[in-house]
C-alpha cells in the first residue's frame, strides 16, 4: 500500500469514507448534526475565523468517528471474543468522540453568544 499515486490514496480515504458512513449510525448522526449546523451559522453570519473554527470541530468529530470505526472493525476481527483489555480500548475511542462532541457543544455556545451576544 506504501508509495502509491495521489490519486489510488484519495480513493482508499473515500472507500473509508462510505464504508463508515453505510455502517455505522454514529457516523451519521454526527454528519447530519454537523450538516444541520449550516443553516445556524448562515442565519448568524458569525465571522470567517468562527466558521474555520465551527469547519475544524466538526471535521475532528467526524475524523475520531472513523478512528474509532477503525479501531473497532480491526479488533473485532482480530480479537472477536470478549476481553476486559478489548472494551478498555473501544471505550476509550468512544470516549474521544465524546470528549470531542461536548467540546463542539461548548464551542458552539461561545460562537452563538460571541455573535449574538
Amino acid at each position: 500500500m506504501k508509495n502509491r499515486q495521489f490519486s489510488e490514496r484519495l480513493v482508499f480515504a473515500f472507500s473509508g469514507i462510505v464504508a463508515a458512513w453505510q455502517g455505522e449510525r454514529s457516523f451519521r448522526s454526527q454528519f447530519t448534526l454537523a450538516l444541520m449546523m449550516l443553516p445556524v451559522m448562515l442565519w448568524l453570519q458569525p465571522t470567517l475565523l468562527w466558521w474555520g473554527v465551527m469547519i475544524m470541530v466538526g471535521a475532528l468529530i467526524l475524523a475520531a468517528e472513523l478512528f474509532n470505526t477503525a479501531l473497532e472493525q480491526m479488533i473485532d476481527h482480530l480479537h472477536p471474543e470478549i476481553h476486559p483489555n478489548i472494551k478498555i480500548a473501544k471505550d476509550c475511542a468512544a470516549g474521544a468522540v465524546l470528549l470531542l462532541s461536548l467540546a463542539a457543544i461548548v464551542v458552539t455556545g461561545c460562537m452563538v453568544f460571541d455573535t449574538i451576544g
